[in-house]
């Protein structure tokens, strides 16, 4: 029976596909984002027991060596997120796909769908063929929501079951690109062009930074270049909100304006890439 790390399950969601959506977040990354919003899914647990020594409700102990989440009682104070070191989060179930479906089908009357993100959700490929298959049966939709480090060609059943791909697009330079997330763009880009020739495109996503104007530019003209009007272009503002420490150093704590917003959102719109929106 296949398994894999749910850190989150967001029961309804507007913000991650189109209608009303469970989110389900797995964890694990191959990249450590800079501006990362929720850095707790990047890395697995090593089980040092930091944040067991801080947990205000003991819903944390260690058992055999391993770190031990007690869910009934956690009040999702976050004291262990904040406690830990190692951009992980103790509070990980190893869930199958049933277990899964089971949380789904709670609210199967009120939602289109489900998008599973991360973290990478491409970290579990043989997890989300699984779950693809028995969602699609209920006449559910499926997004994948992803940084584009694997290759997609790789995955064609995957990819032929999915609804789509919603793709994060951080940089088009490679430079930048590895000084943002630590790793080559290079899989993002070919993924980008072959998700949309494959017409499985469901968005593109741009962080937009506030103290990299020529990056932004950059990048905003190349993607939109490439996807034309195939698809939603988002355009997120950079918000400080939940960005560990090393970030904020580095990017800062200003939210990118609005007005370079919309700049860099009438260029794309100009270029071709007329489904633009702000976020």
């Amino acid at each position: 029976m296949i398994k894999a790390p749910v850190n989150k399950i967001i029961p309804f969601s507007n913000v991650d596909g189109p209608g009303n959506r469970t989110s389900i977040f797995l964890q694990s990354c191959p990249f450590t984002c800079l501006y990362c919003h929720n850095p707790e899914t990047i890395h697995m647990c090593i089980h040092c027991g930091d944040c067991v020594k801080t947990c205000p409700t003991k819903a944390l102990t260690v058992v055999k060596k391993k770190v031990v989440w007690d869910q009934t009682k956690c009040v999702d104070c976050d004291t262990c997120i904040k406690t830990c070191k190692h951009m992980a989060s103790p509070k990980i179930r190893m869930m199958s796909t049933d277990e899964l479906m089971k949380e789904i089908r709670k609210q199967k009357g009120f939602i289109r769908g489900i998008t599973v993100s991360g973290g990478e959700c491409m970290n579990h490929p043989d997890f989300l063929l699984e779950l693809f298959k028995k969602a699609k049966k209920e006449g559910l939709t499926c997004l994948i929501d992803s940084n584009g480090f694997h290759d997609f060609k790789d995955y064609k059943e995957l990819l032929d079951i999915s609804d789509g791909v919603m793709l994060d697009v951080k940089a088009v330079d490679n430079k930048f690109h590895e000084y943002l997330t630590g790793v080559s763009n290079e899989s993002v880009l070919n993924n980008l062009t072959y998700l949309v020739q494959a017409n499985k495109l469901a968005e593109v996503r741009t962080v937009l930074l506030p103290n990299s104007p020529q990056e932004n530019k950059k990048t905003v003209e190349e993607v939109s270049k490439i996807i034309q009007d195939k698809t939603i272009y988002k355009l997120l503002r950079y918000r400080p909100f939940g960005v560990r420490e090393e970030g904020i150093k580095e990017i800062g704590n200003t939210i990118t304006s609005e007005q370079e917003a919309n700049k860099l959102c009438k260029l794309a719109i100009r270029l071709g890439a007329t489904h633009t929106q702000v976020i």
